[in-house]
């Protein structure tokens, strides 16, 4: 592949020295760099075993835990392709991103297990999957029909469809047996399935009562030991278990991203996947961490007030059913040790409540800044970031660029596009794209293989809706912002093709401000240099409109309705919409409006409505009246304690009651120190003296 070592080294302020075959002849110059503390890259991925293995050998050689190797690949991303000979910006970002440290350390969820493990699935298949784990794991199996071997190697429960909750480590079975044959009991002498006229009894050693005509001649057959009772009353059984392996068509669990220890092979044992997660099974005895990959700020929650839910986002989207309502609490509850991190959470929520702490915000906007800076410092224009995920989406972008390198007529991957490996590819929103734009990309893309939950893809979509309306709204020509899908080999030429389309109009001034810990703050400082940028691009309106699935908005209140209760003030968890200690008044700050829609269900007279929008006048920031209305003051002092509006419709409603006639009706129209006045006062009243 060509490489032009003066051009990157300009672009990365170092002396670079190319070698053609590093892992080979060039090996000298590797061990030599492996005895520098100084930090190590490698552009190349194919032979990092090869490095790890050859700097362990290399007498004097800084330990990898001190000082690891960092591996990025240059060559299937840009190296191999048709617009390879102009890649150089590209390789230049990317080498100087993977000169970045790793993430900081965050929070860690720790699981436990012992390697007790349940195999569910007919009894000949449980039987054949216990022997291959029997050696490392603790088995028992629940028999769903099948049969069995005569020796019995495993417990054997059996029942009803259990119902299974938990992870690894902590899973609770519970099930309950209501066949008249007990397990446990049962010696296996086959004496009733010898005895049974209507063949009701089969391998697996329990009784078809469809088919039982009570005869009970296995009874007689059983008298011994006593195994077989028609009389005994169901009973629920519950265990723990650390693994569960599901061999039955139907999963146990509904969710798209079932929990860390479930395994489920709907084939059997013939599943393509089975010899894998069987020695992935094997593995899973002792303790594990992974990252707490979320964090969770109550006070930014637009989830619910007053018992009322507001924004839900994050519950509904999640694929894994690791998020809760607590109303009570006007919160939601992550269960850290089902979350697998995917990220989408953060992308759908309005507050920035769920935010991504692995990696954090701010690391990942100093990647974004570093690889579009060298992008441009090194010559490049018009970049588009290719987002896709560490697995199975970097291994369709390095198939693209071995087609690349065989078969001239596909392009690969373009030199204008900057591919950029995440956990999750949903993991990234509004902050993130909006972001990337302002400092310089052309475009951003998410490209997504088919591992993802189906609502993942949806809410992409629709979170990129409004990027693109923001964007087009501001005047920047093209498309910005787009999700291609492609899920293996199959669909190379489309990737292909896709990743071929023509740039979009990016800003003039690339942008120079940090991403903010939080969602919102980022996505301020985004717009803000948005609409400096675009300030002489022609508009036609003083708002842009966006879809419904927008963090940004604005209300409309209906005047004639609206009586100035203010309960949708106490209901705003954002402090957009404010009251007046002067005078009846409801205030509302556009900016800080995160269209959680808690207002519009709290409001008593349904005068409230959302409107998903931008407005891009200073207006947007500052505080306006939204209605007002004059003051009603009571009858007796002049003291102003209500509205107009209020009173009126509290009298009108409660005018015709029986209890608020005459002197009662006319209490409500005194404040409240009048009214206790007025009680005390009034001869007509009856005194508890008088009683």
């Amino acid at each position: 592949m060509p490489l032009n070592p003066q051009a990157l080294g300009q672009a990365l302020d170092e002396d670079l020295t190319l070698h053609t075959t590093l892992c080979r002849r060039d090996a000298p110059a590797f061990q030599k760099a492996c005895r520098s503390s100084d930090e190590l890259v490698v552009a190349c991925t194919q032979e990092s075993r090869l490095f790890a293995e050859l700097s362990e050998q290399t007498e004097g050689a800084v330990s990898l835990d001190v000082r690891p190797i960092r591996f990025v690949n240059i060559r299937e991303t840009g190296g191999w392709g048709r617009e390879a000979a102009m890649a150089t910006p590209k390789m230049a970002a990317l080498l100087a991103a993977a000169r970045l440290p790793d993430a900081e350390p965050v929070p860690t969820v720790t699981y436990t297990s012992e390697g007790r493990l349940l195999i569910i699935g007919a009894l000949e298949d449980a039987e054949r999957a216990a022997g291959l784990v029997n050696d490392a794991l603790d088995v028992t199996l629940m028999a769903v029909g099948g049969a069995g071997m005569q020796a019995r190697r495993y417990p054997v429960i059996g029942g009803d469809t259990p119902h299974i909750t938990g992870w690894l480590g902590a899973f609770d079975v519970q099930w309950t047996t209501r066949n008249p044959i007990d397990l446990d009991l049962c010696t296996r002498c086959n004496a009733c399935i010898a005895a049974c006229p209507e063949d009701a009894i089969g391998l697996d050693y329990q009784i078809d009562m469809d088919r039982c005509r009570s005869h009970r001649a296995c009874v007689k057959a059983c008298e011994a030991v006593g195994a077989i009772n028609f009389q005994r009353e169901p009973q629920t059984h519950s265990d723990k278990f650390d693994l569960v392996l599901d061999l039955r068509k139907t999963p146990a669990f509904s969710q798209h991203a079932l929990p860390q220890g479930y395994t489920h092979l709907p084939g059997g044992l013939g599943d393509a996947a089975a010899l894998q997660a069987l020695i992935q099974l094997r593995d899973l005895v002792g303790e594990f961490e992974k990252p707490r990959f979320f964090t969770y700020k109550q006070k930014l929650c637009a989830h619910g007030r007053n018992e009322k839910v507001g924004c839900s986002a994050c519950v509904d989207i999640c694929s894994a059913s690791a998020i809760s309502s607590d109303l009570k609490r006007n919160q939601i509850v992550v269960n850290p040790n089902l979350c697998v991190g995917c990220g989408t959470c953060t992308t759908v929520c309005p507050t920035g409540a769920l935010s991504y702490a692995y990696p954090r915000a701010s690391e990942q906007g100093v990647k974004l800044r570093t690889l579009l800076a060298t992008y441009a410092k090194a010559g490049g224009k018009d970049a588009a970031l290719l987002l896709h995920s560490q697995e199975a989406g970097a291994a369709l972008i390095g198939d693209l660029g071995r087609a690349a390198a065989l078969d001239k007529s596909v392009r690969g991957v373009p030199a204008r596009v900057i591919p950029l490996p995440l956990w999750h590819t949903a993991s990234t929103g509004l902050d993130v794209w909006l972001t990337a734009f302002a400092y310089g990309a052309s475009q951003v893309w998410v490209l997504m293989t088919g591992e993802e939950a189906p609502q993942y893809r949806d809410a992409v979509r629709e979170q990129m809706a409004v990027a693109q309306a923001i964007v087009s709204g501001l005047g920047y020509s093209g498309r910005h912002f787009k999700l291609i899908e492609a899920r293996d080999a199959r669909d190379l030429m489309a990737l292909d093709t896709e990743l071929g389309e023509a740039p979009a109009q990016g800003v003039q001034r690339r942008a120079s401000f940090a991403v903010q810990a939080e969602k919102r703050a980022t996505v301020e400082l985004a717009i803000d240099h948005l609409l400096q940028d675009s300030a002489n691009r022609p508009r036609t309106a003083e708002a842009i409109v966006l879809p419904a699935a927008s963090l940004l908005g604005t209300i409309s209140v209906n005047q004639d309705t609206c009586t100035l209760c203010l309960s949708c003030v106490s209901a705003c968890p954002a402090s957009a919409l404010q009251d007046n200690a002067e005078r009846p008044q409801l205030r509302f700050i556009e900016k800080n409006c995160v269209q959680c829609g808690l207002c519009e269900k709290t409001c008593p007279e349904k005068a409230i409505s959302l409107q998903p929008r931008l407005l891009l006048g200073e207006q947007r920031k500052q505080l306006r009246v939204l209605n007002e209305a004059q003051p009603y003051r009571c009858i007796r002092c002049s003291k102003p304690f209500g509205t107009l509006k209020g009173i009126e419709v509290m009298l009108a409603k409660l005018g015709g009651h029986a209890m608020f006639q005459g002197e009662a009706l006319e209490r409500l129209k005194m404040c409240g120190d009048c009214r206790v006045v007025d009680i005390y006062s009034n001869p007509g009243e009856t005194k508890i003296t008088d009683m």
